[in-house]
């Protein structure tokens, strides 16, 4: 699930949490949105934990206490 993905699912749930009073029967309208919007937060904390590993400044790309590569 992209990061794009998620908010788009954030943004769905709280529309259908906050701003939708339309009733249908059997069908908890305002339930949907809470888990629309769960899903989505789960699905972009596992996008930017992704996204991070692939951060320049992140561990094993070199820095003050990297060894030099071996020279030919």
């Amino acid at each position: 699930m992209t990061t794009a993905t998620s908010l788009i699912l954030i943004a769905v749930g709280a529309i259908l949490t906050f701003a939708v009073s339309y009733e249908v029967a059997g069908i908890d309208i305002q339930t949907i949105g809470i888990i629309l919007i769960v899903v989505g937060g789960i699905g972009l904390a596992f996008s930017l934990l992704t996204l991070a590993g692939y951060a320049p400044w992140g561990s094993g790309r070199g820095g003050p206490g990297a060894t030099p590569p071996p020279a030919v």
